[in-house]
């Protein structure tokens, strides 16, 4: 499972929903939306953006317990912190 966090620097939202990611032990790659032109496109006023495998899974304010029912709608969870 690949998860990716869109994020940009700045963005405390973007610091909370790493921090979230972490507590659930998921490996987490950073991908900067500033920084690529096909996600700035995508994501800009979106941000932070949880993906799996490709897919969107969270976005905006993100809290623990909506991103343990993405996972789990996507079929990745149930996870515990």
């Amino acid at each position: 499972m690949k998860v990716v966090l869109v994020t940009r620097q700045g963005c405390h939202l973007c610091d909370e929903a790493l921090s979230l990611l972490r507590d659930l032990g998921l490996q987490t790659e950073i991908a900067d939306v500033d920084a690529d032109a096909e996600l700035h496109r995508l994501y800009d006023f979106r941000v932070p953006v949880v993906l799996i495998d490709g897919a969107v899974i969270a976005e905006g304010r993100i809290s623990i317990g909506s991103l343990q029912e993405a996972l789990k709608r996507s079929g990745r969870g149930p996870l515990h912190p």
